[in-house]
């Protein structure tokens, strides 16, 4: 009997699954985007919020929650009920925290599940029309010249500072690293060449490239951006190492049900699919993506291992 009893309840278990994945969502869903409203996160998330919307028949709405290197949505998020109800929206900052930082309030890598990779991302080197117009000639001025360029970058661990500590190390060069709060403040300051260069999102300057008013002398990522197709990668010329190749992508709460998140990687899936959001891809500075939660699991075991040799080669201290 007791057998029998056993088997009857893990039958009810898993029938309780299948319809709470199915009458999945009964309410508003809350997507926490860790960054200012109007980044290209947040112009990201609300386009699939409104597809979400559309398709479950309950409001999904974008929940800014900026700050502490993405630190303070994540753990907003880590805190909230396993229900698939709170979902994060996040960059590679997540892989990156465990290596960057002594002590946090969640877990990153067992905190979460991985749903979905939205888009993959790459960084564009722009540089002050002053500098030399290609990389090889950068990296001579830069070692001529020592301690003259200045570097941008928004905070300790960003994609944009780690993809600079990649290109000192690589090159065996070494500049100024300069804090702004944002491209809005610090495109401006690489125009007035107060900093020289930095690797940038290329939604922030490819219409000055085009404009002549910045120069761009390489990409960041594996393959060409579509945003910049005559602009060689770092590993054609010669730099394998200096591969920064980012993502937005979904997480849940772990101990969310396995139907849930399923539920949500298929309707994250066929959202990028569609013409009016993928089409946007390279305006948003990468190309659209829609994993399952496994291929994006071991994605993000792979970056965490990947991103913690690149802070452990460059020597950067943890952070409290």
């Amino acid at each position: 009997m007791k057998k029998i009893s056993f088997i009857a309840a893990s039958v009810l278990l898993v029938v309780a699954g299948f319809a709470s994945a199915q009458n999945y969502p009964t309410k508003p869903v809350r997507i926490v985007v860790p960054s200012v409203p109007g980044g290209g996160q947040d112009v990201v998330t609300r386009a699939m919020a409104q597809k979400f919307s559309e398709a479950w028949g309950h409001q999904v709405i974008a929940d800014n929650r900026p700050g502490a290197g993405g630190n303070i949505g994540a753990d907003a998020v880590a805190r909230s009920a396993p229900d698939g109800y709170t979902i994060l929206l996040t960059t590679a900052a997540l892989a990156i925290a465990p290596s960057l930082y002594r002590k946090l309030s969640y877990d990153p890598v067992n905190g979460f599940i991985p749903v979905s990779q939205i888009m993959s991302t790459y960084l564009v080197l722009a540089v002050h029309p002053s500098l030399p117009g290609n990389v090889k000639d950068l990296i001579a001025y830069a070692k001529a010249n020592p301690g003259k360029l200045n570097y941008y970058h928004f905070g300790l661990g960003s994609g944009l500072h780690l993809t600079g500590e990649m290109f000192r190390v690589a090159a065996n060069i070494d500049f100024t690293n300069v804090i702004y709060k944002g491209d809005g403040d610090a495109v401006p300051a690489l125009m007035r060449n107060e900093v020289q260069m930095s690797f940038l999102n290329p939604t922030a300057v490819v219409q000055l490239v085009k404009a002549g008013k910045l120069n761009a002398l390489a990409v960041s990522g594996s393959v060409r951006g579509n945003a910049f197709p005559d602009v060689p990668t770092m590993a054609e010329l010669g730099y394998p190492d200096v591969n920064y190749v980012g993502y937005l992508g979904f997480f849940v709460p772990a101990g969310t049900p396995r139907d849930i998140v399923a539920k949500i990687a298929n309707e994250t899936i066929r959202v990028v699919r569609m013409p009016d959001i993928n089409d946007k891809m390279p305006i948003w500075g990468g190309d659209g993506a829609g994993t399952s939660p496994e291929a994006f699991a071991t994605k993000f075991k792979e970056d965490v291992a990947r991103y913690a040799r690149v802070i452990r080669q460059a020597n950067i201290p943890p952070a409290d």
